[in-house]
């Protein structure tokens, strides 16, 4: 019983090392991505954008747009709530310049129990491959994840904060952030 005591005591810290690791992991598994490890690709791309714009900085961007202007005064409303939007996009020369391996280090993220696919996009005839993914907590949108996939070209676009779906498409083409087709699929709508 004495060395029962003995090995329990040696290892409770151990035990308490993995249970704050694990709290800590489960705690980093949220809206925002890590998308850092993709960095090593710039080595190899053509061209890179990398877009980090955190909570302060947003704030600090929003107070550039007037709500004079109709365009700005929706960008603004847009960009009020949100926690950060980050964007990682890779250009290359040739085919198969990144691996299964870069992608998968972003989608292993995105398999969390709060994410959920919600669009997808595969073309054969240009090997286009798009994902869109919502973070949902409860039924609020805390995160949005775009994963785009092409032969020559691999995106990663973060926001991270609640999102207004239909007040999204005033992001596209501002801070990094590409077109996602949601102006066009309101227009479609009767």
């Amino acid at each position: 019983m004495k060395n029962l005591f003995q090995i329990t005591w040696r290892l409770a810290p151990v035990l308490l090392l993995l249970l704050v690791g694990s709290v800590m992991t489960a705690r980093a598994q949220g809206p925002k991505l890590q998308m850092d490890q993709l960095d090593l690709l710039a080595n190899r791309a053509s061209q890179t954008v990398d877009v980090k714009l955190d909570e302060r900085l947003l704030q600090t961007t929003w107070k550039f747009f007037s709500g004079k202007d109709p365009g700005e005064a929706r960008i603004k409303e847009v960009l009020k709530g949100l926690k950060g939007i980050y964007v990682k996009s890779f250009s290359f020369e040739n085919e198969g310049e990144y691996s299964q391996v870069e992608v998968d280090s972003v989608m292993s993220q995105l398999t969390g129990s709060n994410w959920s696919k919600v669009l997808t996009v595969k073309s054969k005839k240009d090997g286009q491959n798009i994902g869109v993914y919502l973070n949902m907590v409860g039924d609020q949108i805390t995160g949005l994840a775009v994963l785009s996939l092409e032969p020559k070209e691999l995106t990663v676009v973060n926001i991270v904060g609640p999102i207004d779906l239909e007040k999204l498409s005033e992001l596209e083409g501002q801070f990094g952030v590409p077109d996602l087709g949601i102006e066009q699929e309101k227009t479609k709508k009767p």
